[in-house]
């Protein structure tokens, strides 16, 4: 990636917390309530064995139906949910090569275990992170961490999630402005030339420490603390209690009852 796709890509990182200033049913929703359905999707996902790929379909109509409500682009959260699959192709990959059984047959053709389990996992990461998206792409990061610190989440977990999540916006910019000036000096030379490249990275290395020293500075200067208690806690609404028994619900039902072998049973005997 170029300097100048980088920080773009650093400004459009931000494009999720934007969309958390929303005003809908689902951003009104406490954010306990939506963390703890976050971790409830997610496991329930997660818990299926490598070869339930017909079962993991279901939970597709979470994050349809949360997305609907909470007026989010479907087409953002889509780019940002496939970035994540490079992570999980090549394991998947292996899989085809390896687990060559037979484990049905659609008229002649053969479906392999591996084809099921390369496609599960797909699935099943895609549906994780479009969950953590929705999450974040509805409560403001402010909201989201002092929520993980009332859930006793150790402090030092949580500080480096927001200095993480910060500090990427300011590399980003940092080298941004070192591209610029680069390309000032360099004439038409299109990205930075490899034999200048270990000094571009060692000085965008020495700048972003000097940066973010001075941030952490602006940060104690304004009595920042680990150890500060978090915000006090709005009660939980009906509302928000029906949101969360109801994902619990929707979750228990599709993880402990195979409603599409059932649907297929009852559709054969009908046909």
């Amino acid at each position: 990636m170029s300097m100048p796709g980088m920080a773009d890509a650093g400004r459009k990182l931000y494009a999720l917390e934007l969309l958390a200033g929303k005003d809908t049913a689902v951003h009104r929703l406490h954010p306990g309530a939506k963390v703890v359905s976050c971790v409830i999707f997610m496991g329930a996902v997660i818990s299926f064995d490598r070869y339930s790929l017909g079962r993991l379909c279901p939970f597709l109509f979470y994050p349809c139906v949360l997305i609907a409500l909470g007026e989010l682009p479907p087409a953002l959260l889509l780019k940002r949910t496939l970035l994540a699959l490079p992570f999980c192709l090549f394991a998947g990959l292996s899989n085809l090569a390896l687990e060559r059984g037979v484990a049905f047959s659609i008229g002649r053709l053969p479906v392999t275990f591996g084809f099921l389990s390369f496609w599960a996992l797909i699935l099943r990461t895609l549906l994780c992170v479009a969950a953590v998206l929705i999450l974040a792409a509805t409560t403001p990061w402010t909201a989201l961490a002092a929520q993980l610190r009332r859930f006793r989440v150790p402090a030092i977990f949580v500080t480096l999630l927001e200095l993480c999540y910060r500090y990427i916006g300011v590399l980003a910019a940092e080298s941004g402005s070192m591209y610029t000036a680069y390309r000032l000096r360099s004439g038409k030379i299109k990205g930075v030339a490899m034999s200048h490249m270990g000094s571009f990275a060692g000085h965008l290395f020495l700048r972003s420490v000097a940066r973010a020293e001075r941030v952490y500075a602006a940060m104690k200067c304004r009595g920042y603390s680990m150890k500060a208690p978090p915000a006090p806690a709005f009660p939980l609404r009906k509302g928000d209690a029906v949101f969360l028994l109801a994902v619990a619900a929707f979750c228990a039902l599709f993880r402990f009852a195979d409603l599409p072998l059932l649907a297929g049973r009852w559709i054969g005997g009908l046909l």
